[in-house]
């Protein structure tokens, strides 16, 4: 697919993003890791990443196609930090509920890899189930490595499937060796250097 138009979202976009994210994302091995219960999963994983989100729209890049069929959340990471989420605690624990302690270790393996050169960390790139393999996520990648690509600036993300780290290994991204959640799913720490 060519010519796939994307855009910039704003606040109120916020919600639709994340529950673009939870949708696409409920059936991966980490999902069903942090939130067992399939019933409730969705639901659980849109107000996680309502907070990421949200805290995008004010610190990070948020894209979309016009549709919101695909989305892609970027946090910059160069310079000064930006805060973490206002109430992140408060808030983990009213989105997760029971699950909380195995969000926070996710939190706690993502932040013991992440890389600490600068660059900007491709946090979700979501397509919906019934539109994947349609280049969708392939047109928010090469919007955003345009920009990164005019600027001299590596990219980072995490891929949390083999599928995922094939796709992103076909944008110039190499993998390292993955980290685990407990009961063993992997996830790819990824660089794509700053000339793609």
């Amino acid at each position: 697919m060519t010519n796939v138009p994307v855009e910039r979202l704003g606040p109120a976009d916020t919600r639709a993003v994340a529950e673009r994210i939870a949708q696409a994302f409920r059936f991966l091995a980490v999902t069903r890791w942090l939130v067992p219960d399939e019933a409730k999963r969705e639901a659980v994983l849109a107000d996680n990443f309502e907070i990421l989100v949200d805290h995008a729209m004010r610190h990070g890049i948020v894209h979309g196609t016009a549709d919101r069929a695909a989305v892609a959340v970027w946090f910059p990471q160069a310079g000064e930090p930006a805060p973490p989420p206002a109430d992140y605690d408060a808030r983990l624990a009213a989105a997760c509920g029971e699950w909380t302690p195995r969000f926070q270790h996710l939190d706690e393996l993502f932040e013991a890899h992440h890389p600490h050169v600068d660059h900007h960390h491709l946090a979700f790139l979501a397509v919906a189930p019934d539109r994947q393999g349609r280049g969708l996520g392939t047109a928010l990648l090469r919007h955003h490595h345009a920009l990164l690509d005019a600027e001299g600036v590596p990219a980072y993300l995490e891929a949390s499937s083999e599928r995922s780290r094939d796709l992103y290994a076909r944008h110039g991204y190499r993998a390292a060796e993955p980290f685990r959640i407990p009961d063993g799913a992997p996830f790819y720490p990824m660089w794509r250097d700053r000339d793609g």
